[in-house]
């Protein structure tokens, strides 16, 4: 998710601002989790923001009628190759020349644990389908199966009405592997929870960890228009005619892709974050420690520009041998560009304390320079994904209609006795997880800034940890009651949420999480 710096980043300043909110404990929260961030932006493991027996209670009166998630897959390891393997080449000259510190002799076996833990990544793991980079760590299968054990726990009758209706829960992903399996793990530990709900998921290819259980278009497990809105396209998603919703969500899409590609204030505004004279200092501070400094000065020269060429080779343990190649795609060729790979490294490997077996890359990494490469690849996710610049017209959360106006459409489902679901669970990326927050204006923190301005840790509450942490979820909770008036309560990473502050009329009471559901979809102008 997060960009890679190249050659220099943000100059601002990196004071922190709490996050600003009508409602005071919504703020606190917020600005308590950046305080004691260790500053890995969107790679931030899982936990939930608050505990489920502080909840609000439920309205005198109300049951439970339906939930629904949209989650972002769990903690994983590198997408591939690259960074680690890049570092390596730079460590094996280093080491050639005598220019390692104390410090910088142990990078070395820690690179090589890193690689060795990608290659492997999920091996022997049920539940994973084929093993190596890009797969959930052990701690991102726990993150979806502690969210859905705190489901069950906070909504059990709702769960045992599900046992007894048929196709009562329906799951579904955008097809990449992690979002599956997160899907699968979830459920999963819905079924070791409760072994009769089994029978009630639907589609059945969620309901089994084997990798020849694979859910798919046709089974109605997977939906790239709600769930992979950011990437659509003609290949995959044209292959049979479009419904007029699809269509819209498809044109949405190449906008947006049109946008990240080549919208000339994008480009520019990104090349403003580029340009800044701290980059080298901060590079020192992370650099220094590790290599001595005759060979830093020689980043960049002929003969001393790394790449992730060549490959590395791990031993399985059933003793067969694993090559990973490298694409040469990556490269260092100054010192900023080796210190931000070594952030790059540090961010992952909080979501693989298991697999890199005490291996701390925080020894590597200064808080303060970490801080500053976080700010970076925010101000970059903010422009790239997030509420973006004003100018931008919204493109960057208009791909997220269909998913917004699918929330809402499950619920006119149950206004209208038409439910058929007790839940619904999606899984999918940040990708989806940041324009969704978006486009629903939480948290106060998703307002677009003008061009002239430009985002930075002291203008803007928008925070990547905060809004798409790995596991990042949404969840509505629908009640009723006899007369059949319809409640819904948000949860942003399982902490009761606000609607936007123009809904609070909506709100059943003053100080209430709970909302009149449909004085909501008029305030949200949802058709």
């Amino acid at each position: 998710m997060n960009i890679l710096l190249k050659s220099s980043v943000l100059c601002a300043s990196i004071l922190l601002a709490a996050c600003n909110s009508d409602d005071q404990q919504q703020s606190q929260t917020s600005s308590q989790t950046i305080t004691e961030s260790k500053y890995y932006q969107t790679k931030t493991p899982y936990q939930p923001q608050q505990d489920l027996n502080k909840y609000e209670a439920i309205p005198q009166g109300f049951q439970p009628v339906f939930t629904e998630l949209v989650a972002r897959h769990g903690s994983r390891g590198l997408s591939s190759i690259k960074y680690d393997l890049a570092l390596y080449n730079l460590w094996k000259q280093a080491k050639a020349e005598n220019a390692l510190t104390p410090l910088g002799e142990k990078l070395g076996a820690d690179l090589e644990s890193m690689m060795k833990a990608n290659i492997l990544l999920g091996y022997g793991v049920e539940g994973i389908r084929q093993f190596g980079y890009g797969n959930e760590t052990m701690s991102g299968i726990q993150e979806h199966r502690g969210i859905a054990d705190r489901l069950l726990q906070r909504l059990p009758d709702l769960f045992k009405t599900a046992s007894t209706q048929s196709a009562s829960i329906l799951v579904q992903s955008s097809g990449v592997d992690r979002a599956v399996d997160s899907a699968k793990f979830f459920t999963a530990e819905l079924i070791q929870q409760h072994p009769q709900l089994k029978a009630n998921i639907t589609p059945m290819s969620y309901t089994s960890l084997a990798s020849s259980s694979v859910p798919t278009v046709e089974d109605g497990g997977v939906d790239r228009f709600k769930l992979y809105f950011h990437s659509l396209n003609k290949e995959q998603d044209l292959a049979t005619p479009l419904s007029a919703s699809q269509q819209a969500i498809y044109d949405a899409s190449q906008a947006y892709q049109k946008f990240e590609e080549d919208d000339a204030e994008l480009i520019n505004k990104l090349n403003e974050l580029a340009k800044n004279t701290q980059a080298e200092q901060i590079a020192m501070r992370v650099l220094n420690p590790l290599f001595k400094p005759e060979f830093i000065k020689k980043l960049g020269t002929t003969g001393y520009i790394f790449s992730n060429t060549g490959s590395y080779t791990v031993t399985a343990p059933n003793g067969e041998s694993i090559t990973e190649k490298g694409k040469g795609k990556n490269s260092i060729a100054s010192a900023v560009d080796a210190a931000a790979y070594v952030y790059e490294l540090y961010s992952i490997s909080g979501g693989m304390k298991t697999e890199l077996k005490g291996i701390d890359f925080d020894q590597y990494m200064p808080l303060d320079a970490a801080k500053f490469y976080a700010e970076f690849n925010d101000a970059n996710d903010f422009y790239s994904k997030g509420p973006s610049f004003t100018e931008s017209k919204n493109v960057t959360s208009a791909i997220a209609q269909g998913l917004k106006q699918d929330l809402f459409k499950q619920v006119d489902a149950i206004v209208d006795k038409q439910q058929s679901h007790r839940a619904v669970l999606r899984f999918a990326h940040a990708e989806i997880i940041i324009p969704l927050a978006t486009s629903l204006e939480l948290h106060n923190m998703m307002q677009p800034l003008p061009l002239r301005q430009t985002y930075n840790y002291s203008n803007s509450a928008w925070r990547g940890e905060i809004v798409s942490p790995m596991a990042a979820n949404l969840q509505w909770d629908i009640y009723q009651n006899t007369q059949g008036t319809t409640l819904v309560k948000m949860f942003y990473n399982e902490k009761e949420t606000l609607f936007k502050s123009s809904c609070n009329y909506a709100r059943y009471s003053s100080n209430s999480f709970y909302y009149d559901y449909l004085k909501l979809k008029q305030c949200y102008q949802i058709q």
